[in-house]
Parts: structure tokens; sequence; C-alpha cells
């Protein structure tokens, strides 16, 4: 599973060098091709190919006229590109991604399970401030068995 937050780099020419701990794993269980993209533009979320297109086959299977579907096909088209790692472990980010989600210097790459999302540190401070962790998220988790 990919976890944790493990700080790294986008360089200059908008590449983000995939931290080792996270690198290992995607190598061994996925490859390297990733589709990146994101929801809101304020992060980039790195899908390994193989479970995007798990997910294509889910909204796939929707009615063509589902409002959600649409809404999050709009966002992740609009963020989204192929991408895959370089010999250096490297993925470039699209570059209106990079612009909306001030993709460069330090950035975070936390491993969500089978995705990774990259936030810039200073919005992700930000974001964790606004979105605080509550007693009914407490309580949902808990009801899940968490």
């Amino acid at each position: 599973m990919l976890r944790g937050n493990c700080p790294a780099t986008v360089d200059g020419k908008g590449r983000l060098k995939i931290p080792a701990a996270f690198k290992a794993y995607l190598d061994e269980n996925y490859g390297a091709d990733f589709y990146v993209t994101s929801l809101d533009g304020l992060s980039v979320r790195i899908y390994p190919f193989p479970v995007w297109r798990e997910i294509e086959e889910k909204l796939k299977a929707q009615p063509s006229m589902n409002k959600s579907v649409k809404k999050f096909l709009d966002r992740t088209n609009y963020f989204g590109q192929m991408g895959s790692a370089d010999s250096q472990g490297r993925i470039l980010v699209p570059s209106v991604l990079r612009e909306s989600a001030a993709m460069h210097g330090e950035v975070a790459v936390l491993g969500y399970l089978k995705y990774l999302d990259v936030w810039n540190n200073q919005r992700y401070l930000e974001h964790l401030e606004r979105e605080p962790f509550t007693e009914e998220d407490q309580k949902a988790l808990s009801d899940l068995g968490i």
C-alpha cells in the first residue's frame, strides 16, 4: 500500500521525482505508467494506470447522463494527462495543473493506499486547517469499524 508523507521536489521542468519509498512499491505492483490529474486543481493526484483503468471501467458502466460522472470527468480530463516515469523515476506534471496547484520546489507526496496526492507544502497545511478532523469524522470511521 501507498502510505505516509514523503517530501519531494518538483524541478524547473515540472517533473516530480517519485520518492524511493513509493517508487519501489509502484514499480513492483503497477509499472511506470500513470494518469496525472486533479479534482480541484489544488493538488496533483497520481494514479498508477491500472488503478485509473479500474476507475474508467466503473465510470463507463454508468449512464452517460450521470451528472456526477460528467463533473468528475470534466475535472480529471481538464487537469489530466497520461505519463510515464523516466529512468530516474520522474513524472511530468501537466502545465495547467502545475500552475493551478503551485507545483514548484518542495512538495508533500502523500500515499492514499492506491494513489498519490501531491501538495504544495503551504497549501496542504492550509487545507488541514480548513478541513479539521471532527467528532463526526471519528464517528463515521467508528461506524466502519476503524
